[in-house]
């Protein structure tokens, strides 16, 4: 499946932008990974933009990616991405036995905290966002409070980076696409 292919499926089944956006962010930080460690960007960047495509559409437990994974199938997405998209949820049983499947359960939640705190900075920007302003944020329980910090500190151990470091890479992966995101702000590009 292309690049193309794969967003034209996040498309047909996703309406809401900010979902669209946050697997948009995990492509990014995918393909980041799958870049500094030799591995298929491509390959890397697409489960990354499919893992959720059918939350809409699914947005329960029960169903969430068990029944994507279906249309996944249907629409000739190799099984070897359906399974690493069922690995993201840990209630399929479906192990997070590869560097990939780690890396994805790695950067699923951390991306919705990284742009959270983007967009209450003054600059409502990535560009000028650093992992010690998400650190800051990390200790106020309420800021943010949907999301599982534990979750994301136990991803990034098993994925074998160290958080802060993680977080650092999720921003830079982010910036590169931040006028997609619409992270860019009052803020320009650095050269």
């Amino acid at each position: 499946m292309t690049r193309d292919e794969a967003l034209a499926l996040v498309r047909e089944f996703v309406k809401n932008e900010g979902l669209v956006r946050h697997m948009l962010s995990v492509e990014a930080a995918m393909r980041f990974y799958a870049e500094k460690f030799g591995e298929d960007a491509e390959l890397w960047g697409e489960l990354g933009l499919l893992h959720d495509f059918d939350w809409e559409i699914h947005p329960t437990l029960e169903q969430h990616p068990q029944a994507g994974s279906v249309i996944l199938r249907e629409r000739g997405v190799s099984e070897d991405i359906v399974q690493d998209v069922l690995s993201h949820a840990d209630h399929t049983g479906v192990p997070r036995d590869t560097l990939r499947r780690k890396a994805l359960a790695a950067c699923d939640e951390i991306t919705g905290l990284v742009t959270a705190v983007a967009l209450v900075r003054p600059s409502r920007s990535l560009y000028d966002l650093e992992a010690s302003s998400v650190k800051k944020k990390w200790k106020d329980k309420a800021f943010a409070a949907g999301t599982d910090r534990s979750e994301m500190e136990h991803s990034a151990q098993a994925f074998g980076v160290e958080l802060w470091e993680h977080v650092g890479n999720v921003i830079q992966a982010m910036r590169r696409i931040a006028p997609e995101l619409d992270l860019v702000g009052n803020l320009k590009p650095s050269a």
